[in-house]
């Protein structure tokens, strides 16, 4: 195993110590491994938290800053943070106008974070829930019940976390963030595994000349093993899967083209061109577009094709300013 870690136990503690080294902008409690923005809670404001599993940077805690998320609760390395952690984050950026969480569908996460919003409650926190569940490819996963949710994280996080900025009340917040959800849909492949450091071996096996479609965002078996094609193949086969799923003829869309932590940015832009491609011939207007590594697997090669059907008012909210370590426009 090669990694630039100390002890394979302290990886996340020691990524935490730098994090809040590098960002002054955030508060980083190391003992309730809590990563909060430094101004909260800010009084009449919706406060948005997020976890999960750590490993799939800068998902979560780079996205924490003005116009996103107010906390993240990064756990272990691909395994949720726990309710205390959750109920941790949530008071503190609690303003006085409720807390949403957003939730990707992982059993784990899905678990704990309800216990938290339980908790919550007990302490008079008004909380709500949205469970992001956009991958396309499997129903139902190892680690889920139903569609695993993915790429569609990063846009429910920023697009809602902009009308929380705006002084948005919790059930016009939560209620973007469903529609951000249930119009967007995500397919991963992948070229090569991942590395658990606890684990210390990949997490799974490709052959020299085999691909993974549909992958999961742990490394979880997508919809089938496959020869290794081009760039244009595999974008292709992605964005037929989404469009299948949800029709993308005449839309306009968000688009993101997501590398998994261990793919050249000179072959997303590949990549990219292929989608480009799909949409022209599709009569599909991409309207905003991101490229890079946002919602990652470690050292994983491969992408994550993430689309949504945009609106007037949520492109507007794409739009709207953002200062956070991984995500930043307009300020």
């Amino acid at each position: 195993m090669r990694k630039l870690i100390n002890n394979p136990a302290d990886v996340v503690s020691d990524a935490l110590r730098g994090l809040a080294a590098a960002h002054p902008s955030l508060r980083v409690d190391l003992e309730a491994r809590v990563v909060v923005r430094a101004d909260a809670p800010r009084t009449g404001k919706v406060g948005l938290v997020s976890g999960g599993g750590s490993g799939h940077e800068p998902l979560h805690a780079g996205f924490v800053g003005f116009g996103m998320l107010d906390a993240a609760c990064p756990g272990e390395v691909f395994t949720s943070p726990v309710p205390d952690q959750i109920l941790a984050a949530t008071a503190a950026v609690d303003g006085g106008q409720g807390v949403l969480h957003i939730v990707k569908n992982y059993t784990g996460d899905v678990l704990n974070f309800k216990m938290a919003a339980e908790l919550a409650e007990d302490d008079d926190i008004e909380v709500a829930s949205v469970v992001v569940d956009d991958d396309v490819a499997v129903q139902d996963s190892t680690f889920t019940a139903g569609r695993r949710g993915t790429g569609a994280t990063l846009f429910v996080e920023k697009i809602a976390g902009a009308l929380a900025e705006a002084g948005a009340g919790l059930t016009e917040v939560a209620a973007a963030a469903r529609e951000v959800n249930e119009r967007t849909r995500s397919f991963g492949v992948a070229l090569s595994s991942c590395t658990v450091p606890a684990a210390g071996e990949p997490t799974f096996t490709l052959g020299e000349d085999e691909m993974e479609l549909g992958i999961g965002i742990h490394g979880e078996p997508g919809r089938e093993r496959a020869e290794l094609a081009t760039a244009d193949e595999i974008v292709n086969a992605a964005l037929a899967a989404i469009h299948t799923d949800m029709p993308l003829d005449g839309a306009e869309v968000l688009v993101l083209v997501n590398g998994m932590g261990g793919t050249p940015l000179i072959e997303q832009y590949i990549a990219y061109a292929a989608a480009a491609n799909w949409f022209e011939g599709h009569g599909v207007t991409v309207a905003r577009s991101l490229v890079g590594d946002y919602v990652t697997s470690l050292e994983m090669a491969g992408c994550m094709i993430t689309v949504c059907r945009l609106t007037p008012e949520l492109r507007r909210l794409w739009d709207a300013p953002v200062e956070t370590p991984a995500l930043r426009w307009g300020r």
